[in-house]
């Protein structure tokens, strides 16, 4: 019933809509707080055999940053815990993962959430950091 006879106008609803999310911020930023201890928190595998499982923990922990940062607009955060992702979907099966990443990223991730948000140039430090990472560990795109 936005913007129609008896509904409420477009600009009453994303008001409305803005503030809901607002008042969910705390409840986000705790779960990405939680996610990141949770990141920092996986245990390296001792073997090929544990990797997937481990790896699948990171992967979880990350991807749940991306869902609680995502609607309030933490691109930064958003981008850290994509580019944690994107590496453990391209690390083979078969190789040992280099866990330095996953410890790197989660620091990273701390990091970022400790930043003021007009720390930009630090902030794009960081991001960049993480992306010579992936162009290091990523095979090239075809």
């Amino acid at each position: 019933m936005i913007d129609s006879p008896g509904g409420v106008s477009v600009g009453a609803a994303l008001t409305q809509a803005r503030a809901n999310i607002e008042a969910r911020r705390a409840e986000a930023m705790a779960l990405v707080e939680i996610q990141i201890a949770a990141l920092e928190a996986v245990i390296p595998p001792a073997d090929l055999d544990q990797q997937a499982f481990r790896l699948n923990e990171a992967y979880c922990a990350a991807n749940a940053v991306i869902d609680a940062a995502s609607p309030f607009e933490l691109i930064d955060l958003c981008r850290a815990a994509s580019g944690l992702c994107d590496l453990i979907d391209g690390a083979p099966a078969d190789q040992t993962f280099d866990w330095r990443i996953v410890t790197v990223h989660a620091r990273s991730l701390r990091l970022l959430q400790t930043l003021p948000l007009e720390e930009t140039a630090a902030r794009n430090t960081v991001l960049d950091s993480l992306k010579m990472v992936a162009d290091r560990k990523l095979p090239p795109r075809a």
